[in-house]
């Protein structure tokens, strides 16, 4: 993945690959600019061993292209596009795929921004969204979408899993195979699954039969918080769609960003393999703190669990780094919690070196309906850790100290 889609010979023998920091390229004849476009937008297909030429950073640019071309390694898929943020990459694999008329099935509880678009902005557009949560069987689902008159609209599956922040877990197989039920002859029901609690180490949906799989680039692909990013992988098909839309939208990253995304690639698995052996000592800490009366975390789920278990046993390669606990009291003690922290930051986002803390139900998740909130578990008295690379005993004094220990 190091080397992977970089020629230094065509960089002045640069190790790294440079940022180009450029708009437009120049072509070589008139002719060959014509050919340029001609693939670009889609006039013909690419002849046996043709290149799409650098035209427009809008439309290409070498840093984006070889990053794209790293992070399928990841996933396992035939093409990749990289956004300006997250939000970004959402949006646009959402317009692409619905019309107005369609019907979206989605998982919750959603990040705060994917809820806010698909219940508040996709109706704007005549875009019914309905909800399934986690527990719901197979059968449950199709006939919510039956009883909901959205069998032949039903146009999309879109889930997060884990869920942020509950770390709930939705089957990416059997998503798959609702949406092979409201699927036919004359039209397909695509899964969209965001993969950004566990990045593309600890988790691969397409292998488990998603159609396209969504990334905050910003977390543990950043991983740095110095950057806004977003990504989208997925089949050649289904990318030359997004990459089109992309491409009018104008929501591309810059080179600039690209040049850092290629950077933290490098150590990826060194920062997440990190994160989770830390993540798993900080939850063993907060299982046992007598002010703390539950913890969301992957590594505390058992046989007893049940189908939970099974999940996450067919799907997760770790527990992850991302840790949720309800407090003893209620918003006055969470917010008592977060305001004594002194090495953990107060902050939103996850998946970076430093870890950090927030308080979902008034930050993230403040635009989610209060009953929805009540229903799921988000409450008041919850607190979210992203669990960074730390000298973990720190992280427990920090958390202990801030707990009034």
């Amino acid at each position: 993945m190091m080397s992977y889609g970089y020629k230094p010979a065509l960089s002045e023998g640069a190790i790294k690959c440079p940022i180009f920091q450029t708009s437009t390229f120049v072509f070589q004849t008139a002719e060959e600019g014509k050919a340029f476009f001609e693939v670009a937008y889609g006039l013909r297909e690419k002849q046996e061993g043709e290149e799409l030429g650098l035209i427009y950073s809008r439309i290409n640019n070498p840093d984006l292209e070889i990053l794209e071309n790293r992070l399928t390694l990841w996933d396992g898929a035939e093409d990749c596009a990289v956004f300006e943020s997250g939000m970004a990459a959402i949006t646009t694999v959402l317009l692409e795929f619905l019309k107005p008329g369609d019907c979206i099935l989605i998982s919750s509880p959603l990040y705060g921004g994917s809820d806010h678009f698909i219940r508040k902005i996709l109706p704007k557009f005549h875009i019914r969204a309905l909800t399934f949560t986690v527990g719901q069987s197979k059968q449950d689902v199709i006939r919510l979408v039956e009883q909901a008159g959205c069998a032949e609209s039903l146009a999309m599956v879109y889930i997060e899993t884990p869920a942020n922040p509950t770390n709930d877990l939705i089957d990416i197989e059997e998503s798959k195979a609702i949406a092979q039920h409201f699927s036919n002859q004359d039209k397909e029901v695509y899964l969209a699954v965001d993969n950004t609690y566990m990045g593309p180490l600890w988790q691969h949906p397409l292998q488990h039969g998603a159609d396209l799989v969504l990334y905050s680039a910003t977390k543990y692909l950043g991983g740095h918080s110095d950057l806004i990013a977003g990504a989208c992988l997925g089949s050649k098909s289904l990318m030359t769609r997004v990459k089109g839309l992309r491409t009018f939208l104008g929501n591309m990253a810059s080179p600039h960003t690209g040049w850092l995304l290629l950077r933290s690639l490098e150590t990826l698995k060194i920062r997440m393999d990190q994160q989770a052996r830390n993540a798993e000592i900080v939850a063993d800490f907060l299982n046992g703190h007598p002010k703390v009366e539950k913890v969301y975390y992957l590594g505390n789920l058992t046989a007893a669990d049940g189908r939970a278990m099974e999940i996450k046993d067919q799907q997760c390669l770790s527990n992850g780094a991302m840790i949720s606990f309800d407090i003893q009291g209620g918003a006055h003690e969470a917010y008592q919690f977060l305001n004594s922290l002194k090495l953990i930051k107060l902050a939103v986002s996850l998946g970076s070196t430093e870890s950090l803390a927030e308080h979902p139900a008034t930050m993230t998740h403040i635009d989610v309906d209060t009953d929805l909130k009540t229903q799921l578990g988000i409450s008041e008295k919850m607190i979210r850790l992203s669990i960074g690379i730390e000298n973990a005993k720190d992280l427990l004094w920090d958390i202990n100290q801030a707990l009034g220990g």
